[in-house]
């Protein structure tokens, strides 16, 4: 096997909604209250009842130089077509010998957290179920075998949430971006039994819980003064926290089959934390009341729980700490983090002393599997590889770029960037007062 054989599906990256998303999937009466563009100096921001939702750009800065990442760009102008075109996007997973991709919310949040706290909850319900009907019927549906459908729910009704992904499951959903901590975003624990009904239907129907980091509360860092790099290297184990919050809880033992993926979390630090659970199961049970009905806490998350890489060669070197049925590959296009348009060579680098078997379900059989996923039956084996995708996008100009624009606060200075620079272009990024619309 050599690198150009391999299949490459990716269970994390994201989109950058288009203008007109709502268009075709609202009935009249509500099309006033959708969310809309607004723009101003360059800027394009969602306008949601009144409030600004993130803007639209946020580090989607694949295919610019990586000098000009921190510049967060903030328009549409300022981002390649593919974050946010369907024709464009293909072009870009064909250059990138991409087969497929489940694609998280940037406007709605990727938990669809967005929508909480919304002023007329009724139409936040419809606006929901059009996000939903817009990403699987024009996002997915219009690119047949090169997505896994991922939906939102409406998390402030349990008995919504239940209705939706019925609906959704019935579209060919197999996915729900759920919060990796529910009680970040001030909704009801995993511990409570609120979410029960939800957990039931998405066994029933083979439905992943998809937990992105950050969907339920930004990642912690250790102050505002630390270099940002910190908070970068630390931010994809920072699920840590969500994953064995879920793994002590009782979800698992009242819904054996339901699946979790941390989406963007890494796998390297996963061996270590599963020692520390079995220790700490071990040693402390006999006080703290802890119950894994005759399992331990590894077995448990190596039944339940999906994880995902980038580039992880530690982790890959740990595969018997593992369990490889569970272990996918992630893309995290367009954000800073993806190494587009070379995934292929550096997944490679990682896997290419595993055996034939292993490296098949890491890089597309696992995710298949687990998300009910089937390519091959639309597509054709033949031309689901990495090489025959890129030989589809020999005109796909993939070199970087430089000058597209975006903020830049720190220009000239050459001293560390710190979270607070960061925290500062997302302050500047996200005016409060409404603009023009666009």
């Amino acid at each position: 096997m050599n690198m150009n054989d391999m299949i490459v599906v990716s269970v994390d990256d994201h989109i950058i909604e288009p203008p007109d998303m709502w268009d075709k999937h609202l009935p009249a009466s509500l099309k006033d209250k959708a969310p809309r563009i607004v723009s101003r100096d360059g800027t394009d921001t969602w306008l949601y009842e009144g409030r600004e939702m993130p803007n639209v750009a946020l580090n989607a800065v694949v295919g610019r130089t990586p000098e000009e990442y921190g510049f967060e760009p903030v328009g549409y102008s300022q981002i390649r077509k593919g974050t946010y075109d369907l024709k464009a996007r293909i072009d870009d997973m064909n250059a990138d010998g991409i087969l497929a991709q489940l694609t998280f919310p940037t406007m709605a949040l990727f938990a669809g957290t967005a929508f909480l706290g919304s002023k007329d909850l009724t139409a936040a319900r419809a606006m929901v179920s059009a996000y939903n009907d817009w990403s699987m019927d024009e996002w997915a549906d219009g690119a047949p075998g090169r997505f896994i459908k991922n939906a939102i729910l409406p998390l402030w009704d349990i008995d919504a949430c239940v209705e939706e992904a019925k609906r959704v499951a019935r579209k060919g959903c197999h996915s729900i971006s759920f919060p990796d901590i529910p009680a970040a975003v001030k909704l009801p624990t995993i511990h409570s039994g609120h979410w029960d009904p939800l957990f039931r239907v998405m066994v029933d129907n083979k439905m992943v819980v998809s937990a992105h980091i950050g969907s339920g509360g930004m990642a912690p860092h250790a102050s505002m003064e630390s270099p940002i790099d910190a908070w970068i290297t630390t931010m994809p184990m920072s699920i840590h926290v969500a994953a064995t919050d879920w793994l002590f809880s009782s979800v698992f033992k009242k819904f054996p089959e339901l699946k979790i993926s941390l989406a963007e979390g890494g796998v390297g630090w996963i061996p270590y934390l599963l020692e520390r659970a079995d220790f700490t199961y071990r040693h402390h049970k006999a006080w703290t009341h802890a119950d894994f009905q005759g399992m331990t806490p590894t077995e448990l998350f190596h039944r339940n729980f999906i994880t995902c890489f980038i580039e992880d060669k530690f982790g890959m070197q740990s595969t018997s700490y593992l369990n490889m049925d569970n272990v996918c590959w992630e893309g995290d296009y367009p954000h800073s983090d993806c190494v587009w348009p070379r995934s292929p060579e550096t997944l490679w680098e990682g896997v290419r002393h595993l055996p034939r078997t292993v490296i098949d379900k890491v890089t597309h059989l696992n995710a298949m599997r687990e998300y009910s996923f089937d390519p091959f039956a639309i597509l054709g084996r033949e031309n689901c590889t990495v090489s025959a995708l890129r030989a589809q996008a020999t005109h796909v100009d993939t070199e970087p770029r430089s000058g597209l624009g975006g903020l830049d606060p720190r220009k000239g200075s050459k001293e560390p960037v710190t979270s607070a620079d960061i925290m500062r272009i997302f302050a500047k990024a996200a005016p409060k007062e409404e603009a023009k619309a666009a």
